[in-house]
């Protein structure tokens, strides 16, 4: 009985990093943030790259630099554009997702400093396949980065 009971012990132990190794293929490209300033809001852009054969979604975003971290969409109606809070934002199954002007955001509420051009805003992202992804998003001058030379669009 004790064999067992260390076996099994032993193939629990096992089963968390296993499943952990199947999950998480999504690559945070492009991460950046314009200057604001502390106590308001900020912002995140970036372009998720699921290279798994299953859809995952984002479902949350913490930083250590803001209160709370919230995801939007941007739409035009009407001639006006508008923004709405998501609770999850999906990133197809071998695909990409884009976060950028207009788009997908992240408000990053409740800054905790000042965000100057060449800072980096820590943030971790948690996703529903259980993967958990740590970024830096670099504070340009209001501008996207220039994409790294020979990247894929």
């Amino acid at each position: 009985m004790k064999q067992t009971l260390i076996a099994a012990i032993a193939l629990a132990g096992l089963a968390a990093p296993l499943s952990a190794l199947g999950a998480g293929k999504v690559e945070v490209l492009q991460p950046w943030s314009r200057p604001a300033v502390a106590g308001t809001t900020g912002i995140g852009y970036m372009v998720l790259a699921n290279h798994s054969a299953s859809t995952d979604a984002l479902e949350k975003v913490e930083s250590p630099l803001a209160s709370r971290v919230e995801m939007h969409a941007s739409a035009m109606s009407g001639g006006i554009m508008t923004m709405q809070r998501e609770d999850r934002v999906t990133v197809p199954a071998g695909g990409r997702t884009v976060f950028g002007p207009g788009a997908y955001h992240l408000m990053l509420i409740g800054l905790t400093r000042t965000l100057k051009t060449g800072d980096q805003a820590p943030a971790t992202l948690s996703f529903a396949s259980g993967a958990r992804v740590k970024v830096m998003f670099q504070v340009t001058d209001g501008r996207p980065p220039a994409p790294p030379a020979g990247a894929k669009p």
